[in-house]
Parts: C-alpha cells; sequence; structure tokens
C-alpha cells in the first residue's frame, strides 16, 4: 500500500469517542443495567451454593488415595486437604451464573462469598455428589439465557430506534451455540498452551518464564477476535460463524487500534470494580458499587457495540477507497 493511498483513507473511529458514546446511551436507557444489578444484589444479599459437605464426605476417600499413590508427602496432603476445605467453604457456585463470552457483568468474585451482609449471615446451600453436575448445568445454562437478555438489551439500546431488536428466541439459541464454540476453541488452545509451558518449566525456569512472556504477547491475536465474537449476532443479526469470521476480519485490519480498545476497557473494568469493592460488604455501601459496576460495565459493553459497527463501516470503506483507487491507477 502507498503512502498516498493511506493518507487518503477515512480517519477510523476513536475509543474515547466510542467509550464515550457508549456512557451517554446507558444513561439515556437506565434500564439497561437491571439484569446486572439483579444478579448482583442476589450474590450479595442472597443464600449462598457450598461445596464443604460434599468434600467432607469425600475428603477421607481422597486422602487415601494419595497416600496409595506415593507421590506426595504427608505434609503435603494434610496442605492441599486444608486447601480443598477452604475452598468448598468460601466458593459460592451461584457465580458460575457469569458466563464467557457472553453473560451478565459480576462484580463479587467467587471466593468473596464468605462475608456477613446488612441482613446478617446469609443462608447457606449445600450440594451433594449428585446434584453437583446438575447444579453446574443449570447454572451455565441460566447464565447463557441471561447474559443473551443483557447484549441484546444493550445493543438495542445503543441503536435504539435505528435497528430492529434481535428476536429473544434467536438471541438465546445464538448465545448458546457460540458460548458452547467458544469453550470448545478455548480449550483446544488451552490444552496444547499448558503443557508446553510445563515441559519448558521442567526444562528451565527460565525457559518456562520465556514462554509464558511469549504466549502473553501472542495472545492478542486470540483475546482481540474472541472478545467481538458475539458482537455480529446482536447488531447484524448474523449466525454464529458469520460472526466469528467478521469478528477475524475486524481484527485483521485493525488489530492495532483494536487491541487498544480492548486493553482500555479491561483496563476500566478492572480498575473501577476496587473501587467498587471497597465499601465493607456488611454495609449498606456496597449498594453504591453494585450500581456503579452495574452503570459502567454495561456502558463499556455498549461502548464495544459502537466500536465494532463503526469500525466494521470504517473497514469497508477503507477497502472500497483501496479498490477504486486501484482501478483509477490501472486505468
Amino acid at each position: 500500500m502507498e503512502v498516498s493511498d493511506i493518507e487518503n483513507l477515512p480517519r477510523p473511529p476513536g475509543i474515547i469517542n466510542s467509550i464515550k458514546a457508549g456512557f451517554d446511551a446507558i444513561a439515556a436507557h437506565i434500564t439497561s443495567i437491571l439484569l446486572p444489578l439483579a444478579l448482583n444484589l442476589f450474590l450479595w444479599l442472597g443464600p449462598r451454593l457450598r461445596m464443604e459437605t460434599l468434600f467432607n464426605s469425600l475428603e477421607s476417600n481422597l486422602m487415601s488415595v494419595w497416600q496409595q499413590s506415593g507421590q506426595m508427602s504427608a505434609e503435603n496432603i494434610q496442605q492441599t486437604l486444608e486447601a480443598y476445605k477452604q475452598m468448598s467453604q468460601s466458593v459460592n457456585l451461584f457465580s458460575v451464573v457469569r458466563t464467557l463470552p457472553i453473560g451478565i457483568s459480576r462484580l463479587f468474585m467467587p471466593t468473596q462469598a464468605d462475608f456477613a451482609t446488612p441482613l446478617g449471615l446469609p443462608a447457606n446451600l449445600q450440594v451433594t455428589g449428585l446434584s453437583l453436575p446438575l447444579w453446574l448445568i443449570a447454572l451455565t445454562f441460566i447464565g447463557w439465557v441471561g447474559g443473551a437478555l443483557y447484549f441484546r438489551n444493550v445493543a438495542w439500546a445503543v441503536y435504539a430506534g435505528k435497528i430492529a431488536a434481535l428476536p429473544v428466541f434467536r438471541a438465546i439459541v445464538q448465545s448458546v451455540l457460540l458460548s458452547i464454540l467458544f469453550n470448545m476453541v478455548l480449550t483446544a488452545i488451552a490444552i496444547p498452551v499448558m503443557l508446553i509451558i510445563f515441559v519448558a518449566s521442567r526444562i528451565s525456569l527460565v525457559l518456562g518464564n520465556l514462554v509464558v512472556l511469549f504466549m502473553a504477547f501472542g495472545s492478542v491475536w486470540v483475546i482481540v477476535p474472541l472478545f467481538f465474537w458475539a458482537h455480529g449476532v446482536f447488531l447484524n443479526r448474523q449466525n454464529v460463524f458469520t460472526s466469528m469470521l467478521s469478528s477475524i476480519q475486524l481484527t485483521r485490519f485493525t488489530l492495532p487500534t483494536s487491541s487498544l480498545f480492548v486493553l482500555t476497557v479491561f483496563l476500566l473494568a478492572y480498575g473501577l470494580n476496587v473501587l467498587w469493592r471497597m465499601p465493607a460488604q456488611d454495609s449498606w455501601l456496597t449498594l453504591f458499587g453494585i450500581f456503579g459496576h452495574a452503570f459502567v460495565t454495561t456502558a463499556l459493553l455498549a461502548a464495544s457495540f459502537i466500536y465494532y459497527h463503526d469500525m466494521t463501516l470504517w473497514v469497508q470503506a477503507a477497502l472500497e477507497k483501496l479498490r477504486l483507487n486501484k482501478i483509477v491507477k490501472q486505468a
């Protein structure tokens, strides 16, 4: 591509302008934050779903298996059991309802469940060996359905009156298919990556750290396309595979700018979450944190829809202009 061609291209959408437009859109359609508000209020004030009873029933069996294997010392076995016990007492399995890549934003981490609330100590529900997989499947499906409705509402809020809202049933079906495919791809990537890191670490700790650093730099080629996978479904009514291809094409032409946008969104969400979690969780001031989290994360999601839409139009306009310039030069 020649310098003159680059200079004649239209300017790409600005990151700051997209984020500002996202906040303006949600401020004008504040009901879009109701789902994250409801989820976080439930995780805060509602009952906890724990695995303590299940772990206690399996503790002796786990100890016997590890002792017979002979690969762990008695001290290591005791430390491992203690770590698992603490996890079973603190993790709230209701947090599984937060699914990726389509899901309702969540303020409280799964391990932030062991605290009193302004209403006192929450009730504890216990899972059993038979009910655990059923709970996980049910909560994951609820997360997919809730995420589909959440993304659909935000996409409509951004372009209210300009695009027709995606039908609810289609939104749910496409979200479930996309989420299943997303987890399959993520697993397919994670297994060889973890194996490479493990082998490199066994050879040399320095080599293992270098491999991790290299993987971190290379992950941008995976994270950015995955970030925009769902956007074509909710904005352009595309099916899962067409939306995936659109995301890959967008990343191919706009990787530096799109990477900066994704990084900005993550930093804003993560940094402000630290602020939202500052009030004591047994204080009603946590309500301000829940509201702030719901508004900001929904606004950032809206900003991502705006950025995706505007950047897709920019890529199409840029490619068309380059094509016309090429025809003119050949004439």
